[in-house]
């Protein structure tokens, strides 16, 4: 079973550009990029239903909300390596508990071998 290509934005652009800017029928592109027309139509209809607030002007917000995602994430790779410092730090004590309290059971049983 193959799997299906996955298309870029990009290449979604580019495709759409060549139907609409060029007239390339839909039938022709998707025989060049094997997709089934029904794709293409679908990629034109989300073009255009986005196409109003892309062009409203409201491009501050989409890069708001990017900034503060890419904030959020930076916050929590932050959180994420202080609480893997922290493990490492618990599981270091305790192994030298471990070792502390193996070797003073050792003393303790009479296998002190000195």
């Amino acid at each position: 079973m193959t799997r299906k290509k996955r298309y870029t934005s990009e290449e979604k652009t580019i495709i759409l550009r060549e139907h609409l800017e060029k007239n390339v029928p839909v039938s022709e592109l998707s025989e060049r990029y094997k997709l089934n027309p029904a794709v293409i139509y679908n990629w034109r209809k989300q073009l255009f239903e986005t196409a109003p607030e892309t062009l409203s002007g409201n491009k501050k917000k989409s890069i708001r909300k990017e900034s503060s995602a890419e904030k959020e994430i930076a916050e929590l790779k932050a959180l994420l390596a202080k609480r893997e410092s922290l493990i490492t730090e618990l599981v270091q004590e305790n192994m030298e508990l471990k070792k502390k309290s193996s070797g003073e059971a050792s003393r303790h049983n009479g296998l002190n071998r000195r």
